[in-house]
């Protein structure tokens, strides 16, 4: 008989949790503490009604007796096309904070498992409590812990933080011509362009949307949430937009977030919300990296003095202080506490990472595990920061770009599809030896990842504890 199947991926931190995974007839309850585990279910056409193909999978969260929430999607097990649900989208995925927990999931719209994407649905479920003053309680001020260097930190980060949102780039589509929209894709994803050259003007309009959603957007919280879920490091790479979408005049002339050519947030936008968060969390420390990775030529990048000028029209007004490299690398976090250094702001500041263009265009992360543990058994030495990434780059495997253009919708992101696949494998990896061995030398050590999750958090924090130690 006909089914569909769904690999469920679970992580829980707190004591009298559970999350029940149900289709019809079979349900699994999962409440080991601190063991990413993996679950495989069946929406089989055998368990459902005679002639019915259509058969609802949901997540529930409890504590206790008490249900946290319960997020749902029909699935047809003949087709495996998803029906009437919370889980059918993306955007109706966002964290959920309840009592003094947050419960942070997603959903991946499996198709048939063209180009090696995965043929089974996948769904996380991270289960951890609030983190948003995870410092105060790791660090209290009026404790001896307090008096550590910064440089022994290991801090939890949400990678590509200006791609949480479609705003920007909807905002820009509406206006954009077909040249304008093919330059931008095909800059930002070359294999992208041949397609696009083959699709009429209404189809690439059509089109364009999902294939953003699908190929760069690369968190679906906003910042305040993944401040909250425990994220302190974010890189960001602001730049003005492409010259020739200057040209359509919808977006502000202003600084964004570049994911190749594709805006983002604004950068100022970027720093009221983290200087908003700092002031009302006042033992918290976060540390932003302002970087021009993979930005094109063409679009316009700032100057010292236009960072500077934007950071200062922030904090006007506000009782907090600017720190750079060497408050981060030299000073206690008693000490940046009390001179108000709380942001800590550099610029192409020199990095290690285990990140390869090669290695992590991976669609199982293999690859990735085999790096780290290369890695770990001769730590590298002399750099500031630590970088270890645990998101795959699909998007560099030519097949699944491919696949996912023609296949694009609001939920087919290769980006979400290995997601939980290589967290379930460079996590654990991360919170064992192989984590210990990269974070022994004097460096700030981040652990950064796509979809940031309470998982990627806890693993951060709790290595940070080891290394406090």
């Amino acid at each position: 008989m006909p089914s569909k199947g769904i690999l469920c991926f679970s992580y829980l931190t707190i004591p009298g949790t559970s999350i029940e995974f149900t289709v019809p007839k079979t349900s699994v309850t999962k409440s080991d503490l601190r063991q990413y585990q993996t679950t495989h279910l069946e929406v089989e056409s055998s368990a459902l009604p005679r002639f019915k193909f259509t058969g609802r999978f949901q997540f529930t969260v409890r504590r206790d007796t008490r249900e946290l929430t319960t997020q749902w999607v029909d699935v047809n097990s003949a087709t495996g096309k998803l029906g009437d649900g919370t889980l059918k989208t993306m955007d109706q995925t966002p964290a959920v904070f309840v009592e003094d927990v947050v419960i942070c999931y997603g959903f991946y719209d499996a198709g048939p498992g063209v180009a090696g994407l995965p043929k089974q649905h996948l769904c996380y479920v991270t289960v951890t409590r609030n983190l948003e003053n995870w410092m105060r309680d790791v660090l209290p001020q009026n404790q001896d812990i307090s008096s550590k260097k910064f440089n022994k930190m290991v801090i939890p980060a949400a990678h590509d933080i200006g791609m949480n949102s479609m705003a920007t780039p909807l905002a820009l589509l509406e206006r954009a011509g077909t040249a304008a929209i093919k330059e931008v894709l095909g800059r930002n994803l070359p294999h992208v362009l041949d397609i696009l050259n083959k699709a009429g003007d209404a189809a690439v309009r059509r089109i364009a949307p999902d294939i953003i959603r699908a190929l760069a957007i690369t968190q679906k919280d906003g910042l305040e949430s993944i401040l909250r879920i425990g994220a302190r490091y974010f890189e960001f790479r602001p730049a003005k937009c492409h010259r020739q979408l200057q040209k359509v005049g919808v977006l502000e002339d202003t600084w964004y977030f570049q994911h190749g050519a594709v805006p983002g947030m604004k950068y100022v936008d970027f720093l009221h919300t983290l200087v908003k968060f700092l002031e009302e969390h006042e033992d918290e420390v976060v540390v932003v990296h302002n970087r021009w990775d993979g930005v094109p030529g063409e679009c316009p990048r700032p100057t010292n003095d236009d960072l500077g000028n934007i950071l200062k029209d922030v904090l006007q007004g506000r009782n907090l202080a600017v720190g750079g490299l060497q408050d981060m690398l030299g000073k206690s976090i008693r000490d940046l506490r009390n001179e108000k250094k709380r942001l800590i702001v550099l610029q192409n500041a020199n990095q290690v990472s285990n990140y390869d263009d090669i290695v992590n265009a991976t669609l199982n992360g293999d690859s990735m595990v085999s790096k780290l543990n290369d890695m770990a058994k001769k730590p590298p030495k002399g750099h500031p920061i630590t970088l270890l990434q645990c998101q795959a780059t699909a998007t560099n495997i030519r097949d699944v770009i491919v696949a996912s253009v023609l296949d694009a919708d609001v939920s087919t992101s290769p980006i979400l599809a290995t997601k939980p696949v290589c967290d379930a494998k460079i996590l654990p990896l991360l919170r064992g030896e192989c984590g210990r061995c990269l974070g022994r030398e004097e460096s700030v050590v981040v652990l950064l990842n796509d979809f940031f999750d309470g998982a990627t958090a806890d693993v951060a924090i709790e290595l940070c504890k080891d290394r406090l130690r």
